[in-house]
């Protein structure tokens, strides 16, 4: 579904990338895993528009999408969740989620995709009425997805989604993403949290230096001695 062929990026002189390429089957999970500074967040930059190649593609459902603004990315089916929350504190619950279908603003369906949102999230319905930034960091990772989800994503990337969270909260953003997986959401997740990134992924990528390092089935690299040693505390 997505390809990332060969991938380079820089911020000035300081190179984040370098010949990094990645696939991620329609309907699977997969992972990016990696040390602070390894390039995880970048590849999702460089995936969603908001960061310039210096070379290489990356192409969704075959057509290239490398190049366009991060708006005409939205509008193919890619959606990154930022890592840190990144809600408006002072806009209504509500209004959050709404921002997610700004592109479709004068669709119909907006009011029956918000009632799904409330459906899978009923914790955003009872706090509707609610400022964002009055809500518990789980309650905010909650928010940020169901603010993706109402552009109706083909694809979510999401970057860090267990970053301050309690042990309860980690496991039920979790289950959402397994859950959405069952009804065709395809992820690509960076986490830090290499256990439980393992555990609800097909693939894995590992980046060292700003380049692939190991790559393979997630049980396989769950196996692997060098894995276990770096992320798994084996």
């Amino acid at each position: 579904m997505l390809r990332v062929e060969g991938v380079s990026a820089a911020y000035g002189r300081v190179r984040a990338l370098e010949g990094v390429s990645l696939w991620v089957e329609q309907g699977a999970i997969a992972c990016l895993l990696g040390s602070n500074g390894a390039g995880k967040t970048t590849t999702l930059n460089c995936i969603s528009g908001v960061v310039r190649l210096s070379s290489g593609s990356i192409t969704l459902l075959g057509e290239t999408i490398s190049g366009l603004a991060a708006d005409e990315i939205v509008a193919r089916g890619i959606v990154q969740v930022p890592e840190g929350r990144q809600i408006f504190s002072d806009m209504s619950v509500e209004d959050n989620v709404r921002l997610g279908a700004w592109l479709r603003r004068r669709d119909a369906a907006i009011a029956s995709d918000l009632a799904r949102i409330y459906e899978i999230f009923p914790r955003l319905r009872e706090r509707r009425r609610q400022l964002a930034g009055t809500l518990s960091g789980g309650e905010q990772q909650m928010l940020m997805f169901g603010r993706a989800l109402m552009a109706r994503p083909k694809i979510i990337l999401l970057d860090e989604p267990s970053l301050g969270l309690s042990p309860i909260m980690v496991d039920a953003v979790f289950e959402v993403v397994q859950r959405l997986r069952t009804e065709g959401v395809t992820f690509l997740i960076v986490e830090q949290n290499a256990r439980i990134a393992l555990d609800v992924s097909d693939y894995g990528y590992v980046l060292e230096n700003g380049e692939i390092r190991l790559h393979g089935p997630a049980t396989a690299l769950k196996n692997n001695p060098e894995i276990q040693a770096a992320y798994l505390g084996g």
